[in-house]
């Protein structure tokens, strides 16, 4: 079994009461098939970076699943044919770029650049002077 994190960005004109039972309702494809929904996370509406099918904000949810890979490929084809949903990202849990403590993480130290070398003055070379 492979964990997975889902996000998805429904349509505002949504109510919020029934964001948590049609989440359910695409969970289920995972749940029959032995999975389980470890954790569901309401994010509520957000104001988004750029328009999505001309909207500017979304209800965000992000669920963590523990399952195998076609339950969970079968609920994402679910969510992307339904027209309340904006988009959705799954990602497996392993190959998400948790391991960076952004604490402890050093950048490699760079050489120091050499100084520029100019022309004499610091001057343009001047075009061609035939006129």
């Amino acid at each position: 079994m492979q964990k997975y994190e889902l996000m998805v960005i429904i349509d505002p004109s949504v109510e919020d009461r029934a964001v948590a039972p049609m989440i359910d309702k695409f969970l289920a494809a995972v749940t029959s098939k032995g999975g389980t929904a470890d954790n569901v996370d309401i994010w509520g509406r957000r104001r988004m970076t750029y328009p999505i099918q001309k909207h500017s904000e979304g209800i965000y949810v992000v669920v963590n699943v523990t399952s195998e890979p076609a339950p969970v490929a079968e609920m994402d084809r679910l969510l992307r044919i339904n027209e309340f949903v904006l988009r959705t990202k799954v990602l497996r849990i392993e190959d998400a770029v948790f391991s960076i403590n952004p604490i402890m993480y050093v950048p490699e130290e760079k050489a120091p650049r050499a100084p520029r070398g100019g022309r004499p003055g610091g001057k343009r070379p001047s075009g061609p002077k035939g006129n």
